[in-house]
């Protein structure tokens, strides 16, 4: 039994969340645990390590998700920040919603859309893929879903990232986001049935809270959980694949002699580039990984980017291949607070995956802006510079 091996990386300096990955690969050498005292966490960096933490909701309570007291007490009670059977039940109806009998009658409607979208940008021949795809499908998506109108529609952005942001540590970012983050909160603590559009998903969890489906005053906090965590990981999953798919023409031929690879390209862009930078667990006793123990109490920080490197799991983990089909890739999480949403992430991603390989020969794409995020690892702005048809 031995202490974990120690890092002086600072996981959330901005150079580490611009590119993480030669970061993850250092520290994933070091050991599939490490302390890094900047940080005041012990960072599971290996595949294995990660997918038994995320199993292990016993040992890693997810009462801790965040790297500041503020967003964990602001989190208390809420389906991401819990543990079964609290979560079980907040659990169960944020994911009858989203289920897949649930989302099959949304499935015309978003490849609909996803199509219209990527067409009228084909023929513009040019456009900023950020703005004009990767925020414009899934803002739509979600907000026809719950039901959101006027001014929470207008600030769904603003709210999803902010949401995010301040789960990091009390940085510049999480300080600058936490009042737009608590626009969203005291908008969802006073929500009704009545704010929300007639035959949407929103409405559906609060009559299911009126009828004792969920515990009074949850219905809130299941809305809060569909936008802070659905949106933003969802433009960033969508910014990626435009990304990839430019600077990778000969994945995106594959993808277009054979329509059958795009469930596999999107595994494969997740595995890539993961959404989400780091996630906070707490350990509830001394946890042995490897010979290491961490600590009873202890901060942890999972690194999704970094177990989906690993080449102790994957073969030659930074090349990009959509013939790769990584179904067991981290970024979804795993176990219990696997991503509730995941439905439909794939739903919206897989139609623009689709679209893109039926309508475009090859993408010519700038130069990728990033600006540092917290957790949310997304693309800012990407110029695509020439659409050739197909």
């Amino acid at each position: 039994m031995t202490t974990p091996p120690t890092s002086g990386i600072d996981l959330f300096a901005d150079e580490v969340l611009l590119d993480p990955y030669p970061v993850y690969a250092a520290l994933r050498e070091q050991g599939p645990v490490v302390h890094l005292p900047a940080n005041d966490v012990f960072a599971l960096t290996r595949y294995d390590a990660i997918r038994g933490a995320l199993a292990d909701w016993e040992s890693f309570s997810s009462a801790s998700i965040g790297f500041n007291p503020a967003a964990n007490e602001a989190l208390a009670g809420t389906s991401l920040a819990s543990d079964p059977p609290v979560h079980t039940r907040l659990r169960a109806t944020l994911s009858e919603n989203l289920s897949p009998r649930a989302l099959r009658g949304l499935k015309p409607r978003i490849e609909a859309k996803a199509d219209a979208v990527v067409a009228a940008l084909v023929e513009q021949g040019g456009f900023e893929a950020i703005d004009a795809l990767a925020r414009a499908l899934p803002l739509e998506v979600v907000a026809d879903l719950i039901g959101f109108t006027g001014h929470a529609r207008d600030n769904m952005l603003r709210w999803g990232q902010a949401a995010m942001e301040v789960i990091g540590p009390m940085n510049r970012r999480t300080a600058e986001s936490f009042p737009v983050a608590g626009e969203l909160y005291a908008w969802c603590s006073q929500v009704g049935a009545a704010d929300l559009a007639e035959g949407s998903v929103g409405r559906a969890i609060f009559e299911a809270e009126a009828r004792g489906a969920v515990p009074p005053g949850a219905a809130g906090h299941i809305i809060h959980q569909y936008l802070g965590a659905g949106v933003d990981t969802t433009v960033a999953a969508i910014g990626n694949i435009v990304a990839l798919l430019g600077s990778h023409p000969g994945q995106l031929a594959l993808i277009r002699d054979d329509p059958s690879l795009v469930p596999a390209a999107f595994n494969e862009v997740l595995r890539y580039w993961a959404p989400v930078h780091a996630w906070g667990r707490r350990a509830t006793r001394d946890v042995e990984i490897d010979g290491a123990v961490i600590p009873a109490g202890a901060q942890i920080a999972i690194l999704f980017g970094a177990g989906n490197r690993d080449p102790r799991h994957y073969e030659n983990p930074d090349a990009f291949l959509v013939t790769r089909n990584p179904v067991d890739h981290l970024s979804f999480g795993y176990g219990p607070h696997g991503c509730a949403g995941q439905g439909l992430a794939r739903l919206e991603a897989h139609a623009v995956i689709e679209a893109l390989a039926r309508r475009v020969e090859r993408l010519v794409v700038g130069p990728e802006v990033r600006v540092p995020g917290n957790i949310t690892r997304s693309i800012e702005e990407l110029p695509v510079l020439e659409v050739i048809a197909a």
